[in-house]
């Protein structure tokens, strides 16, 4: 389906300086094309559609941005940046000097990020607020976990703030104080980051695709479903599953429009957008849900700015919904101009 916009505008595309994608993928394999997709296709869909695209490429420079928005004078920044200086951390500093500059962007705000970036404070607040979740401790780089005793086995270990299932396998769930101590010390040193320790939920993994500012929209609910993982490993979305496609055909993982009664979407949607709000999120984010077999549902996290490629789990949910590629990103190019910063 062809999109074209009635009134093209000058967009500014930052993206990682390593990930500036060619102007054509012919010749390429999957491979090859994978560290860059979501870049490429964002930016080949906004010039499809008709806007003027300037794609930038960043690492710890942010003169690179003043000197692209005096030299093309963009309506907005499409921001598909990750990391500054290569910390996850850093990537609402970027958002807070574009609004520094008054330039209107793309994605969440600086508070959604500070907020969501931190899974152990982002559980604080939706605890206070009641919504579930798991039971957690953090533990400091070079501290050993100390477990209080409220927290059962199985447990689940990962760092405190990488994204996209960064040093996330089957062995991140420990059965013992042991192990609890062995992985622990493997986040540490793989990340550099502290470690939170969570229980682990036994039960399917949801995932909400969202999109609004003050009104929101969700999209169906979508699962995360493996078709030949060995007897009794749980279905969890390891780093191995999530970036190495000949694992993904082996096991036969795909994800799906979940299969729920209308009460429980009913009930995942409305969580959803309280969490949405209650973390300040604003233009997009991808809920992470575990749901037990009784149906309760527990945030894992909240990502906000998630992966916005052709194809990838936030934009097929769009699909289902009647939403085209297109059109998702027209709307957060709409979401953007129009944020106002919330009290």
């Amino acid at each position: 389906m062809s999109f074209t916009v009635k009134k093209p505008l000058r967009v500014l595309v930052l993206c990682h300086e390593d990930l500036v994608p060619p102007d054509s993928i012919e010749g390429l394999s999957d491979k090859e094309i994978q560290p860059w997709k979501t870049e490429y296709d964002v930016i080949h869909a906004l010039r499809t559609m008709g806007h003027e695209v300037f794609p930038i490429g960043l690492y710890s420079d942010l003169n690179v941005i003043r000197q692209a928005i005096e030299a093309h004078q963009p309506h907005i920044a499409f921001n598909l940046l990750e990391e500054f200086h290569g910390d996850a951390l850093f990537d609402q500093h970027v958002v807070s000097y574009l609004e520094l500059r008054q330039l209107p962007y793309t994605g969440c705000n600086p508070r959604g990020l500070t907020l969501a970036h931190d899974k152990a404070l982002s559980k604080k607040i939706l605890a206070y607020h009641r919504i579930p979740v798991p039971q957690f401790i953090v533990v400091p780089v070079n501290r050993k976990p100390h477990r209080p005793k409220r927290l059962k086995f199985p447990l689940f270990v990962k760092s405190l703030v990488d994204e996209g299932s960064v040093g996330i396998s089957q062995a991140s769930i420990v059965h013992d104080d042991a192990k609890l101590a062995e992985r622990v010390t493997f986040i540490h040193e793989k990340t550099k980051n502290p470690a939170i320790v969570e229980e682990f939920i036994e039960g399917r993994e949801l995932y909400i695709a969202m999109m609004g500012n003050e009104r929101l929209q969700s999209f169906t609910p979508w699962e995360l479903l493996i078709e030949r993982l060995p007897e009794g490993a749980p279905v969890i979305a390891t780093s191995k599953l999530k970036w190495d496609y000949r694992y993904q055909e082996k096991v036969g993982v795909k994800t799906a429009a979940a299969e729920l009664t209308p009460e429980l979407r009913k009930k995942v949607e409305h969580l959803s957008k309280r969490i949405y709000r209650l973390l300040y999120l604003s233009g997009c984010a991808r809920l992470d849900f575990r749901m037990t077999p009784e149906g309760e549902f527990y945030l894992l996290e909240a990502n906000p700015n998630p992966n916005i490629s052709f194809g990838e789990d936030f934009t097929e949910a769009a699909e289902h919904c009647g939403i085209h590629y297109e059109e998702v990103l027209q709307k957060l190019i709409t979401l953007g101009l129009s944020y106002r910063r919330m009290a």
